[in-house]
């Protein structure tokens, strides 16, 4: 597994419920330190080292871990679940071949719809 002793997270923080899940899981972690909490928004040319444009980012997210490797989508929520004891059922739940599917299709499209309403995609 990656090496977790510290993990970048892009996300977007123009979104209630993002900024609300990361005030989750900063009250559930033990080693909420140990995350950087990056507004996608404002980390345009930190994602595009990585090939990753702000659209991009803004349609999944994308956690960076200590060795650079850039994880999108439920990789992504995977690693950053799995920090937090409470949580590492879900992490492990989110990862099944049948679920993550399902799943990613879900999120995808929610998130469309929200950068939609928003008038952001």
């Amino acid at each position: 597994m990656a090496d977790t002793s510290w993990l970048k997270v892009y996300y977007d923080a123009a979104c209630p419920l993002c900024r609300r899940e990361r005030q989750r899981y900063e009250r559930w972690a033990q080693r909420a330190n140990s995350v950087e909490w990056l507004d996608a928004n404002a980390h345009e040319s930190v994602l595009h080292e990585h090939g990753v444009t702000v659209q991009e980012a803004l349609l999944s997210l994308h956690v960076e871990d200590a060795n650079g490797h850039l994880y999108q989508g439920m990789p992504a929520y995977s690693l950053l679940l799995h920090r937090v004891p409470l949580m590492r059922p879900l992490a492990v739940l989110i990862s099944l071949p049948v679920i993550k599917p399902a799943l990613t299709w879900w999120y995808d499209r929610w998130v469309r719809r929200r950068l939609s309403r928003q008038g952001r995609l």
